[in-house]
């Protein structure tokens, strides 16, 4: 096999390095023992225990957890079932309902799920409109997830579940459900992954009196991005990245399928 030639590693190089190089920043400095945080001063892990301390932090990441659970509980289940037909039935607008969401730049779809709320439901914007916003943009993720990895098995295996006289229901139980497993976790974590990194469409529908993770972080760095700010964004980095590398290893087809 030929080797790339030295121009396209030094590209690629490039690249990674204006992708990563800024995270690793964020990460250093989080342990910088300076309130300016123009400068390294020293080593500390103040910052860390700060957090522990701060009552809005605390209740923004308890928000921000909640409703990644719940949303990817019931997308991965939503999604579940949009897969599987997207698999078995082959119509030509369903898979434009089901990966609309996914295509959509979040801002069009954060302002059109704030006049759906206001103007349509004339719902009170909290909780229970990011929940469903959360819930809206993560079941295309859990289907396409679902669809690749049902559209790698061997159709003989439902077939053989039919002459034996299977149900419906025994046959999903007892052969669809547990091959689709991995795919279910691996949408479950990607889908908890965008949840709980979401800041564009949780701006539009968060209202008044909720606050999540990254909207109170972004609420912190209109002043300035102090060592605390670059401390809970490395603990969210760091949980974002663990989710993503535990998904792709449930699912590495599937997620390889999606890109």
């Amino acid at each position: 096999m030929k080797r790339p030639p030295l121009w396209l590693w030094l590209a690629a190089l490039a690249v990674y390095g204006f992708l990563y190089v800024p995270l690793a920043v964020v990460v250093i400095f989080s342990f910088n023992d300076s309130t300016l945080n123009a400068e390294w001063v020293g080593f500390t892990t103040a910052w860390y225990a700060r957090l522990l301390e701060n009552d809005e932090m605390l209740g923004a990441a308890v928000n921000s957890l909640i409703i990644a659970l719940l949303s990817a509980s019931i997308a991965t289940v939503l999604g579940a079932m949009a897969g599987i037909a997207l698999h078995r039935w082959p119509m030509r607008w369903l898979p434009f309902l089901v990966i609309t969401p996914v295509a959509m730049p979040e801002i069009l779809l954060g302002v059109s799920l704030l006049l759906f709320f206001r103007q349509v439901l004339d719902l009170t914007l909290g909780f229970f409109s990011i929940l469903i916003a959360h819930i809206t943009f993560s079941i295309g993720f859990v289907a396409i997830i679902v669809r690749a990895r049902l559209a790698g098995m061997d159709e003989s295996l439902f077939e053989a579940a039919r002459d034996l006289g299977a149900t419906p229901w025994r046959t999903f139980r007892r052969i669809t459900l547990p091959l689709i497993l991995p795919a279910l976790v691996a949408g479950f974590l990607m889908s908890f992954t965008l949840s709980i990194d979401d800041f564009v469409i949780t701006f539009f529908v968060a209202g008044v009196g909720v606050t999540t993770l990254p909207l109170q972080i972004y609420s912190m760095i209109k002043v300035a991005v102090t060592p605390e700010v670059n401390a809970v964004s490395t603990l969210l980095m760091a949980l974002t990245l663990t989710l993503i590398f535990i998904a792709s290893r449930f699912a590495p087809e599937a997620l390889k399928g999606r890109g």
